[in-house]
């Protein structure tokens, strides 16, 4: 059985990588995932070949061009914390980025599938859609960097913000079959920070007849594979927790399944995550 949790690199290698995560690491079909921390000047040169591509900066600033478009001084918030939305560039499949870092910068590199069926774009913050969710101890705030209304041919990316002694993905959900319009089946990546970086996340990974029932505690940096399962998180007291998801799978759409158990701690349909 592969490792759920991923931890990141003591130090960043020649390209800044810190975490990697391949569809064959990870033993399955869609989603790949990287970390860089590239320092001021550092240059990150990339084909996209057969997979597009959602960069998100997750903290620092840049300039990011492709084969055909280009974006000078991008990026705003020096800390997720900050809860500020990100920018992020799509990248198509076929394609090519070219980002240099304008300060320490760490940047996220969500993969999936690609058909070559859109052009790069700017994903600014005015254009990431937030939200409120959940109330008293599933509060949390969501930011939809790519969500399945805006144009992808695979990828689907939102972060999310859990205050200390909150739950988020809570109710337990899943989705984890191809039997839409009840469920879809999706591959799913979390990568966690913690506020202050000593801290630590609970997720929770299991499927209804416990042939996976793992408990993780997440450190600051580290990310946590979902092949299948619920996959509730707890962010302790004095700890605020931040991950961000990508997600793909068959079809690009985002149908989720609550645990009948718990189901009850939903008085509408709003969405989990």
């Amino acid at each position: 059985m592969v490792d759920l949790i991923v931890p990141a690199r003591p130090d960043p290698g020649p390209d800044g990588c810190v975490l990697s995560i391949t569809p064959q690491s990870a033993g399955w079909d869609y989603v790949g995932f990287e970390v860089f921390k590239l320092v001021k000047g550092q240059t990150l040169r990339r084909a996209t070949g057969e997979q597009e591509v959602c960069l998100v900066l997750l903290s620092g600033k840049a300039d990011v061009s492709t084969n055909g478009q280009s974006w000078s001084g991008i990026g705003e918030r020096m800390s997720v914390f900050e809860q500020i939305p990100p920018y992020s560039v799509y990248v198509p499949s076929n394609d090519s980025y070219n980002l240099t870092a304008l300060t320490d910068l760490e940047l996220a590199v969500c993969l999936a599938p690609g058909k070559g069926g859109h052009e790069a774009r700017l994903i600014a913050p005015a254009h990431v859609g937030v939200e409120h969710r959940g109330s008293g101890n599933m509060a949390r705030l969501v930011h939809n960097i790519l969500p399945e209304s805006q144009p992808a041919d695979s990828l689907l990316v939102v972060e999310v913000f859990t205050p200390g002694g909150h739950w988020s993905s809570y109710p337990p959900h899943k989705h984890d079959r191809d039997f839409l319009p009840e469920e879809s089946l999706l591959e799913e990546t979390y990568y966690y920070h913690t506020n202050p970086g000593q801290g630590f996340a609970v997720q929770r990974v299991y499927t209804d007849d416990r042939s996976l029932d793992e408990t993780l505690a997440v450190n600051d940096g580290e990310a946590v594979l979902v092949p299948r399962g619920y996959h509730p998180v707890s962010a302790p007291p004095g700890y605020d927790v931040y991950y961000l998801n990508v997600m793909a799978g068959p079809k690009r759409i985002w149908k989720f399944y609550n645990d009948p158990a718990h189901a009850w701690l939903m008085p509408t349909p709003t969405a989990p995550r």
